[in-house]
């Protein structure tokens, strides 16, 4: 048995023994220098260059391949996939994986607002993503405000508010981890991400609510900044001349914020070189501050609540004293969540990231749970060193009298007092600068809120104006619209900027730090759980472009973390989430309103496809775009009930969530009359699928019929599915003709082909009544759990990815959800190593999860001896004439050309090439797939009329035959449905 087989030298590696891929660089053809190939020769096999690069509407990619092109065998140049290009335009050729070396498109135009024909800078997931998330969530917040916090709420209450706001940024972090990793994240940051998920309705709303809310804390960190300086000054007796002492907060805080507006009109390049200054100086500045409480302490530094660790200390402080309107545990969880709204700083960048997809979830998990650890950290160190109330005289010591209850009485002091008078000026609860009075160097730790102030206003002053430029691409919103002009070369929003200005110095009039923290959280926690329920949405519409490779994410957590948000977003202040809620809803009604002209993709237009199956709603106000292609099927079943089967496969495909229809072409047209039975029948099976039934002469003229009339609007069927005739041998040669053209005709109603064949055919042995039975409800292979056997996909012809798609929604069912995928592919013997690679990397960019990938040589040799004879034996029963020579297919005399459908001498020469092909190619079958659970074929396109039908089919019969696997035949539109480059 071993030395029959057929030594294919085949190339087989998993995903996870593969090292890290590396771009190929290598660009898609150009439709512009097609050659005028065969149909044989145009067939290719599948390349990343098909799937390098979709445009705006998602459909017109880079390919020499168009059906039209392919199945009439013209000699003109091919043309794109999908529609046609318009006049004047040209489809430029672009790698795969555009790298961020290389200079930004400057026609791209959802990048308009990119930086065109300037390199970017590639940063990795440290200094990219993690430190400058880091380095907002080190706000001022966490200097000026955690000690007091600390004192309001206790070490106990301040730990639950600081792994409460941890754990929404986390969930929410997930959210976006899994958005960045399902498309190429572009310039655009959050607005890119949220537009993308929820669709540009909501995202524009939500765009509006990011930009708002970067523009506050703009005035957030000003004040913070403004009062650390004020607080120097004070400290060394400095006064401001000429101001009143109420307003310095103000005066200092537009000073500040005037001096950013002119830094980010002229260059803000500087900025990417300061984080990392930025970063080790607060890293400095935490170093100071730990240090500071190890130093033993002094009657100076004892006057003002600094006793060092304690343990009476500690336990005094682990228990709230809410003190002042603010005091209360949501109180103070408005004020700190603030400090926590920088995790989607890294996406300011992404078009500057080497790996968005990488850099993003990685960079921003981290960050996340170092700045929780830090927070965790100083609120308990000094909860544990320092009291909440202490007057600062020296004159407190060494009194005593049998009224002192502070913690302080057992150290000598007592500031009974001032605390019973309120006048208490130093102690957590008092002095906001408790850190620096710690630190071991309080300069230091001044010039760390520095630092983590002006890192962060710069950052949201950059990223408020970027955000409302991308949103007034989509044209919603016409007076926003003012905004959003670009200036010079780099299309600086100089308008936004200004207006970013004037919304800063607005809340910095204000001089409240607690407020204006509030409100940045209310936006905040709204704009989080929108960006968490776009994922569950996405998840919950099960849209075949949905495929995050974040691994760790959850929908259902989103939607926790989308409810929670809302939750805490009512407990903070009731009316001023309600407001946020209205005021979403009116821009979103607005939105509705005007229909806007762009289409991203979105989860909402699943959902509005899955509301049409239930409720026939009309589709025509959604486009087609490739994240959202469903197959939606019409299956010739005939009576459904005579091939469950062919239903099972098909509604496991459907899953209830896209179109089917069970056509039935009868002959007599009195048979019409069952169609109540049939869709009882089909419900009884809990098949959500259409029935139509359609009266004709012939199987061929009922089959058009129905593939022209069937569906409504978007729910109009794209792909035929039809059982294998198991007996077109026994049957007239019009029969096979028919069938056979059935195929033709489907693909010029530009419809995709699938073919079914079981091993033991699609009806079931019961079934021999003419009276459909509702209660009879045989077991097919398509409705039991498959434990065993692979998918096996032979990936011989590129269609658009359709012979890939059908296996990944099969197996992402439950049934068939323990069954691996094996790929396989065709490539030149000198071509192995080089072709696994291309499929490999191009199937890691898919995101299937396909994990096994072999690349077989071209079938170029000769097949063998048994093979030959089945392949005669099959010609034999319908030759024109007689049988041709026993082991030769070759013939120096040609017969006359064969009648319709039988098979000559000289079409065997003309297809001598693929007759050989296919043999070869079922050998291979035989030896890698006998075993599988399911086998997933391209389906052999051949021209009209470039073989009779009879040869056709038994070029499917030798495929086929002798397999115990199920095997389906498939061929696409030539119409990308899947893309590396989809946005």
């Amino acid at each position: 048995m071993a030395s029959q087989q057929r030594d294919y030298e085949a190339s087989t590696l998993s995903f996870h023994q593969e090292e890290e891929e590396q771009p190929s660089g290598r660009d898609s053809p150009k439709c512009s220098l097609c050659p005028c190939l065969t149909y044989k020769d145009k067939d290719t096999g599948p390349s990343s260059g098909f799937y390098a690069r979709s445009m705006v509407l998602g459909w017109l990619c880079c390919s020499c391949l168009s059906l039209e092109a392919l199945h009439s065998n013209t000699t003109e140049r091919c043309m794109p996939r999908g529609e046609p290009p318009k006049p004047g335009s040209s489809v430029a050729s672009t790698s795969a994986e555009e790298p961020c070396t290389q200079p930004h498109s400057q026609d791209d135009s959802e990048n308009s607002g990119a930086r065109p024909g300037k390199a970017p800078l590639c940063f990795g997931w440290v200094m990219g993503v993690m430190i400058r998330c880091m380095l907002h969530m080190w706000s001022v917040i966490l200097y000026l405000r955690l000690p007091w916090i600390t004192a309001q709420a206790g070490i106990g209450l301040t730990w639950l508010i600081i792994l409460l706001s941890a754990s929404v940024t986390t969930i929410t972090g997930m959210s976006i981890s899994a958005i960045s990793t399902n498309s190429k994240v572009k310039a655009g940051s959050k607005f890119f991400l949220i537009s993308r998920s929820l669709g540009p309705e909501l995202g524009s709303s939500i765009g509006i609510i990011f930009a708002f809310a970067n523009s506050v804390a703009v005035a957030m960190h000003t004040v913070g900044f403004a009062e650390t300086l004020l607080d120097l000054l004070r400290d060394h007796k400095v006064q401001l001349l000429n101001i009143d002492p109420e307003n310095e907060l103000q005066v200092v805080g537009m000073v500040i914020v005037t001096i950013l507006l002119g830094v980010a009109l002229a260059s803000v390049e500087w900025e990417s070189k300061a984080q990392i200054i930025f970063f080790f100086l607060i890293l400095l500045s935490f170093i100071n501050y730990l240090l500071g409480t190890l130093l033993p302490t002094n009657p100076s530094r004892q006057a003002t609540g600094f006793f060092g660790y304690q343990g009476s200390i500690l336990l005094e402080n682990m228990v709230p004293q809410w003190r002042g309107p603010e005091g209360s545990f949501f109180g103070m969880f408005s004020i700190f969540f603030s400090s926590a709204t920088g995790l989607l700083t890294g996406t300011n960048i992404s078009e500057d990231l080497k790996d968005p997809a990488t850099a993003i979830p990685k960079g921003t998990l981290l960050a996340i749970m170092w700045t929780t650890l830090s927070y965790l950290g100083i609120s308990v160190t000094i909860g544990s060193c320092m009291i909440r109330d202490a007057s600062g005289n020296m004159t407190d010591m060494g009194v005593w009298n049998g009224s002192c209850l502070g913690p302080e009485c057992q150290y000598g002091w007592d500031f009974s007092s001032c605390r019973e008078r309120g006048s208490c000026l130093y102690g957590l609860s008092n002095h906001y600068q408790a850190m620096s009075m710690v630190s071991a160097f309080s300069p230091l730790t001044s010039a760390g809120v520095f630092c983590a102030a002006l890192s962060s206003a710069l950052s949201c002053f950059v990223s408020a104006p970027k955000v409302f430029q991308w949103l007034c691409q989509d044209k919603l919103y016409p007076v926003i619209g003012f905004f959003g002009k670009g200036y010079g070369k780099k299309h600086e929003p100089l308008r936004g900027y200004l207006f970013t200005f004037l919304i800063a110095v607005g809340f910095i009039l204000t001089g409240d730090l607690n407020t204006i923290a509030a409100i940045i959280s209310n936006f905040y926690l709204c704009s989080y759980a929108l960006v968490n329920f776009g994922c569950f949405h996405a998840s919950l519409s099960q849209s075949s472009g949905w495929r995050p490779s974040f691994c760790w994410y959850r929908p259902w957590l989103s939607l926790l973390g989308s409810l929670l948000c809302l939750l805490i977003m009512f407990l903070l202040n009731w009316w001023a989430a309600l407001i946020a809620v209205l005021l979403i809803l009116l821009l979103l009604f607005y939105a509705f309103h005007k229909k806007p002209d762009v289409n991203r993709g979105s989860s909402v237009q699943v959902g509005t496809y899955r509301m049409a199956l239930s409720y026939l709603v009309s589709l025509t106000n959604v486009q087609d775009h490739v994240k959202n292609f469903r197959p939606q099927c019409l299956v010739l079943t005939g009576p459904p009930s005579q091939r469950p089967a062919l239903v099972d496969f098909v509604g496991a495909l459907t899953k209830k969530m896209s179109l089917m229809i069970c056509g039935n072409v009868v002959l007599e047209p009195q048979a019409i009359q069952e169609s109540e039975n049939h869709v009882n029948w089909l419900n009884v099976r809990k098949i959500r699928s259409f029935y139509t039934v359609i009266s004709a002469p012939r199987l061929r003229s009922g089959a058009q019929s129905l593939m022209q009339v069937a569906g409504l609007g978007q729910l109009k069927p794209n792909l035929l599915v039809l059982g294998y005739k198991q007996n077109w041998q026994e049957v007239q040669i019009s029969a096979v003709e028919d069938y056979v053209g059935i195929l033709h005709d489907a693909l010029d109603y530009n419809y995709g082909v699938c073919i079914l064949r079981m091993p033991g055919g699609l009806s079931p042995a019961t079934q021999h009544q003419a009276q459909v039975s509702v209660h009879r409800q045989p077991q097919t292979l398509f409705q039991s759990r498959q434990g065993w056997g692979t998918v096996d996909v032979y990936w011989l012809s590129d269609d658009g990815g359709l012979t890939m798609l059908i296996p990944y929604l099969l197996t992402h069912t439950q049934k068939w959800a323990r069954c691996p995928v094996r790929v396989f592919v065709s490539s030149p013997r000198e071509q192995l190593e080089e072709k696994h690679k291309e499929i490999h990397s191009l199937l890691r960019r898919f995101r299937l999860g396909f994990q096994h990938v072999t690349v077989l040589p071209e079938l170029t040799g000769k097949p063998q001896e048994t093979s030959q004879k089945a392949f005669e034996d099959l010609v034999a029963l319908h030759w024109l004439q007689k049988p041709p020579p026993k082991g030769n297919l070759e013939s120096t005399s040609l017969n006359t050309p064969a009648p319709s459908g039988y098979i000559s001498e000289q079409d065997l020469q003309a297809n001598q090439k693929q007759s050989e092909w296919h043999m070869c190619l079922h050998e291979v079958l035989r030896q890698y797939s006998q075993d599988a659970a399911l086998i997933v074929m391209s389906l052999p396109l051949i021209p009209r009329s470039a073989c009779p039908g009879a040869l056709y089919m038994t070029w499917l019969e030798m495929l086929s035959r002798g397999l115990t696997s199920p095997i389906a035949f498939i061929h696409g539109r030539q119409q990308d449905l899947l893309t590396t480059y989809c946005q």
